[in-house]
């Protein structure tokens, strides 16, 4: 029998694991991801749209049950895009205005148990039934409910953030109306009639709520196309992501840690928790909160395994930061997808029992044990995997990441303060 020699040049090169990949490679893959993420947000928003058209066109119990629905699946791809906010400035800079929230919903329509404060004058200016509003000397055209006005003029008018005029969040409170149940079970109850203009209308100025939420659509699709823009090939997003290759991959770990720690395992879950505060919920009319939880912890998950699963079942995949992590300490990349693991399997557990009948509001309520475990086994997993992902960053050599951080896990007594 013929022996074979290796040379050890040939040794080493039997040694590299058959999926080596390169950081552009990643990149690649992680552009890709976001393209496709933005590209079903984007569809799926054009569904919604024809479900709020068809609520105009035919106010009834059905017509507003369905446009709800398709709101609820819009949000599916959205939040799992939330990852690329942290790391990618054109990102960061864009997102407020689709997904900015907690808003004083009062701004945009009638509501209960809501004032005016020192902090916002304009937390009731109700633009939809008043024309020429003036708050605090500063004088609103608002006869015409049309993009230019919600999107330019009052969205964060005074420089306000609560003014949230625009985005997911208008159009849900416009379709579900305030959450008045607390931390009791129940989600908005906006009447169907509060789009049936003429004498059945509920709510007053129904003309009008048709037109804000109308205008609020065209805002949210277009604001999609060019995020879609920004990351199809030559786009602005892509092309800066791809120009320094540890740049980009810093990238990545910014917004997988960022939103982990900061931003999901504090700001958005944490603070309520302590404050036993449904307001702090992300989609608080809808009570859809628990999915926005899921989908982005899943989002972390997708752009370090590079494989994103599309609305109609199709995968993108290529080259990982896995991949590249794996190439350098195989134990660090096994001990990330297992706390990525973890951490899903505690969103699983909080999705299932909201879905099950506790939504998040009633996990926040005061004395809910099981509420409480569920919060914070998921928060334990964001938490957790940040510090791997901390120790991903130097293991590759990058400079040190500054996370976003949150008062609610770094300093709780100010939050009370």
């Amino acid at each position: 029998m013929k022996r074979t020699t290796l040379t050890a040049s040939a040794l080493i090169l039997a040694a590299v694991p058959a999926f080596a990949a390169t950081k552009g490679e990643v990149l690649t893959t992680y552009a890709d991801i976001a393209h496709a993420g933005y590209e079903d947000s984007l569809t799926t928003a054009q569904t919604l749209n024809e479900a709020v058209d068809a609520l105009i066109a035919n106010p009834s119990e059905e017509t507003l049950a369905a446009a709800r629905e398709a709101w609820v699946a819009a949000r599916e791809p959205y939040q799992q895009t939330e990852v690329y906010r942290f790391g990618n400035a054109i990102v960061d800079d864009w997102e407020g205005k689709v997904n900015a929230w907690p808003l004083d919903e009062g701004l945009i329509d009638y509501t209960e148990n809501q004032e005016p404060t020192d902090e916002n004058p304009f937390a009731t200016l109700n633009v939809i039934a008043n024309p020429n509003p003036t708050v605090g000397g500063i004088e609103i055209d608002a006869s015409t409910i049309d993009a230019s006005l919600i999107g330019e003029e009052i969205n964060e008018i005074d420089g306000i953030e609560s003014n949230v005029a625009r985005g997911y969040h208008a159009v849900e409170f416009l379709l579900w109306g305030q959450d008045l149940n607390g931390t009791e079970a129940g989600a908005g109850e906006r009447p169907y009639t509060d789009f049936v203009e003429g004498e059945d209308c509920t709510g007053g100025n129904c003309d009008r709520r048709v037109d804000y939420l109308e205008a609020a659509m065209d805002l949210l699709i277009a604001d999609l196309e060019e995020m879609v823009g920004y990351w199809a090939e030559g786009g602005e997003a892509r092309e800066a992501v791809m120009e320094d290759e540890d740049a980009g991959i810093t990238a990545i770990l910014t917004g997988m840690g960022s939103l982990s720690y900061g931003e999901q395992a504090g700001e958005r879950m944490r603070l309520g928790l302590l404050l036993n505060d449904p307001e702090e919920e992300h989609d608080c009319f809808s009570d859809n909160t628990h999915r926005s939880h899921y989908n982005d912890g899943l989002g972390v998950q997708n752009v370090y395994l590079g494989s994103y699963t599309r609305v109609d079942g199709s995968t993108v995949e290529g080259p990982s930061l896995s991949d590249l992590v794996a190439e350098s300490n195989a134990d660090l990349d096994a001990e990330m997808k297992s706390k990525l693991d973890t951490t899903m399997g505690a969103m699983t557990a909080l999705s299932d029992a909201a879905e099950g009948g506790m939504a998040v509001d009633q996990m926040l309520a005061p004395g809910n044990e099981e509420g409480e475990k569920l919060m914070m086994d998921a928060i334990n997993g964001l938490v957790d995997q940040t510090a791997t992902i901390e120790r991903i960053v130097a293991d590759l050599g990058l400079s040190a990441i500054d996370f976003e951080g949150s008062d609610s896990l770094d300093n709780p007594d100010a939050v009370f303060q």
